[in-house]
């Protein structure tokens, strides 16, 4: 039993002007956390007893399928020029030279040092597979600190590595993963989905990424209601319904047709009595590349998507290598495709020699799958105020292959059943990957197989973030007074409130039910305050306790009333019954 006159609880009626966010507002009115800097937070009291529940099942599940280590945060320049990674990162790494001038940084991630210690220590086929994981702060500098605890600078988190002989031994500790996180999310009383999604710098085959619908989240995922299909914007994809195409006009080639100052899909659409979904919208953007040299280099990527389609530049990302990508400046589309912004068209496109090149060998020119199979659609014609009819891909410009580059939107079909699937925010709590021999290559780790022969383990990484756990709890359960956490993440399971502790009958009925219910294994915080009953009761609303006991002057029936924070349904329960009430309510 805790008693709340004892403990360090500063609770504000207030919000924090920058909180934008539930969690945030609450997680500071509630006195879990305190702000050092942007994006740097100190947990008190209560947050430390959430986060250490969170940690604690994590943990437990974790145990069942891996080993714990604890790993340092601060880590050599060479280790990450091994893997490649120096020069990726950005300026999202935070760096730091020691006082020889040495480099170092510190870890946003631990393959790499995971990586160097089974390169030193795993010899044999006979040591695998083994699932190294670890609870350790992370450090990522962070441009735009906000949300509260959904984007800083320094955060906890749960990250686990497999080693594997083959790919069917991956495919073994990648699905161990999947159910323990499935296990851990659930245990912490999260709604979530499981999407597929895109590995990033973090590089891998495959991914899935577990996340909590709220409107504080930054990730968009579509997913289906009728058959659970889910995965992020950035690998969605849909089934689309089929479109007529528009009639041939003249002999069937392009032709030249009259759009004065029309320069937007909808201008030229409307103007031609035409839909969005008949045109070809040109994108002209600038890709960025790093080298391993490390030095910058820029290529023009041109890219062709149906008109009323939006690009996923994500998708585009993973196509073509590129670290980012940027809109062309009027000027730039004029030198590199010697044609006006604004009507630019696939048909006879000049990008002076970059259509056929590309960085490291890659074209770069994508057309969107929406557009395969489609004929006579409206283009640019690369001409001031003039567009194109009876455009057909494949046949007057040509398509090395279609790319899926394109957002999924609300509303189309599921592309396994059919039925309309739903894009909405959401926070990513969990994500796990199939690295592959990326790092195991690229750092020299080798292993004997069974023939003698000596090969790269196959890798797994797997992470979980601890504070977006409890985030998303108070995303997905709060009011205009507070919020509510499940029990087995909430700082304590009832907060007993007497409601005149000057009364000495209240005060010793407070006291006798705190005790009763901590020797029956409940965790129990005792408002023993002098405050009013009034108080007290706002109090409890707001920090997050699912389960509030007041004791007041029923019990001179021998009464007491419980109340269910998420509900705020109450009912009157004897107190030689309460334990036992608490403990049915609360399963």
């Amino acid at each position: 039993m805790h008693r709340w006159s004892q403990l360090f609880i500063p609770t504000l009626r207030e919000a924090p002007a920058d909180a934008e966010v539930a969690s945030h507002k609450f997680l500071v009115r509630a006195g879990y956390v305190r702000q050092l800097a942007a994006g740097i937070y100190s947990y008190l009291f209560l947050g430390q007893r959430s986060v250490n529940k969170v940690i604690s099942i994590v943990r437990d599940e974790m145990d069942k399928i891996g080993q714990e280590f604890l790993l340092p945060a601060l880590h050599p320049r060479e280790l990450w020029e091994s893997s490649g990674r120096w020069s990726v990162m950005g300026d999202n790494m935070f760096r730091l030279k020691d006082r020889s001038g040495r480099d170092l940084c510190l870890g946003m991630t631990h393959e790499e040092v995971m990586t160097e210690i089974a390169r030193k220590e795993l010899r044999s086929y006979k040591q695998l597979p083994q699932i190294w994981y670890q609870i350790q702060t992370k450090f990522r500098d962070e441009p735009r600190p906000k949300s509260g605890l959904l984007r800083v600078r320094q955060f906890i988190m749960k990250d686990a590595y497999s080693f594997d002989i083959d790919a069917g031994g991956l495919d073994v500790s990648y699905h161990k993963h999947y159910d323990v996180y499935s296990a851990i999310f659930t245990r912490c009383g999260l709604r979530f989905v499981v999407a597929e999604a895109h590995s990033g710098a973090m590089g891998g085959s495959q991914s899935h990424e577990f996340m909590v619908y709220t409107d504080a989240g930054e990730d968009m995922v579509a997913s289906c209601p009728k058959c659970g299909y889910a995965a992020n914007l950035e690998k969605a994809t849909s089934r689309l319904e089929s479109v007529e195409d528009l009639k041939v006009s003249g002999n069937g080639s392009p032709e030249l047709v009259h759009t004065p100052g029309m320069k937007t899909i909808e201008e030229v659409a409307k103007y031609l009595g035409v839909s969005p979904k008949q045109k070809i919208k040109t994108l002209a953007l600038v890709g960025m590349w790093i080298t391993e040299e490390g030095k910058r280099l820029e290529w023009p990527i041109a890219v062709f998507v149906r008109g009323d389609h939006m690009l996923n530049e994500a998708k585009l990302l993973a196509v073509t290598g590129a670290r980012e990508v940027r809109p062309m400046h009027g000027e730039e589309i004029e030198s590199i495709f010697k044609a006006p912004a604004g009507f630019l068209g696939p048909v006879g496109l000049d990008m002076d020699g970059f259509n056929t090149g590309g960085v490291n060998g890659m074209r770069m020119v994508y057309v969107d799958k929406a557009l395969e199979g489609r004929t006579n659609l409206i283009a640019g014609a690369n001409k001031e105020d003039y567009h194109l009819r009876n455009v057909t891909p494949g046949r007057d410009f040509a398509v090395k292959q279609y790319a899926d580059v394109r957002n999924v939107e609300a509303g189309e079909g599921c592309p396994n059943c059919g039925t309309p699937i739903v894009v909405a925010k959401a926070v990513e709590v969990g994500h796990i990957f199939k690295l592959g021999y990326k790092y195991s290559e690229s750092m020299g780790a080798r292993v004997l197989d069974q023939a003698g022969k000596e090969v790269a383990p196959i890798m797994g990484s797997y992470g979980i973030g601890i504070e977006r756990i409890l985030t998303s709890a108070i995303e997905q359960s709060n009011d205009n007074d507070g919020f509510w956490l499940p029990r087995n993440i909430a700082p304590f399971d009832v907060v007993v409130t007497p409601t005149n502790v000057s009364d000495s009958a209240i005060r010793s009925a407070g006291e006798d039910v705190s005790a009763k219910l901590t020797a029956a294994g409940f965790d129990v915080l005792l408002d023993d305050r002098e405050d009013r009953a009034g108080v007290k009761f706002k109090d409890a609303d707001l920090v997050g306790v699912p389960y509030r006991i007041n004791v007041g002057k029923k019990v001179s029936e021998g009464k007491v009333e419980l109340v269910q924070r998420s509900t705020r349904q109450s009912v009157d329960a004897s107190m030689t019954e309460i334990t036992e009430k608490l403990r049915q309510i609360a399963q």
